[in-house]
């Protein structure tokens, strides 16, 4: 199955012009930190960087919560500072999983893009 996709990016790289192919070049897969570097671009890059300073202060404040639990000398004060590190980790965990949908979200556009490209130049091969 690998061979097939191969051989029909091999021959859209092919029918394409040189600037079209640049620019399918730049449209192609990301690393991972590539992708988490480009949610920090566009229109949201100021919720994106909020979101990691929020992530980072929650992140404190569990710490902080974990070693009050530690020392807590009744279980009142344990299962308040334990929730309070449990509440601080979710919000966390929820944070990166909105950062995962970012990405996922630009990467569906990246190749929403390719196929745009893809279509518009089999339409002027075509005319």
């Amino acid at each position: 199955m690998k061979t097939n996709e191969t051989n029909i990016d091999e021959l859209i790289k092919q029918a394409l012009t040189e600037e079209e192919s640049e620019m399918l070049e730049r449209l192609g897969e990301q690393s991972v930190l590539e992708q988490l570097m480009s949610t920090f671009q566009g229109k949201m890059k100021w919720i994106a960087i909020y979101s990691i300073i929020i992530m980072l202060v929650l992140f404190g404040l569990s710490v902080y919560c974990l070693f009050e639990f530690l020392n807590a000398n009744n279980t009142r004060d344990m299962v308040m500072w334990g929730a309070g590190m449990g509440m601080g980790m979710m919000a966390v965990g929820m944070l990166k999983i909105w950062h995962w949908m970012q990405m996922d979200k630009n990467a569906i556009l990246r190749e929403i893009k390719r196929l745009e490209l893809q279509l518009a130049t089999l339409h002027k091969n075509n005319a």
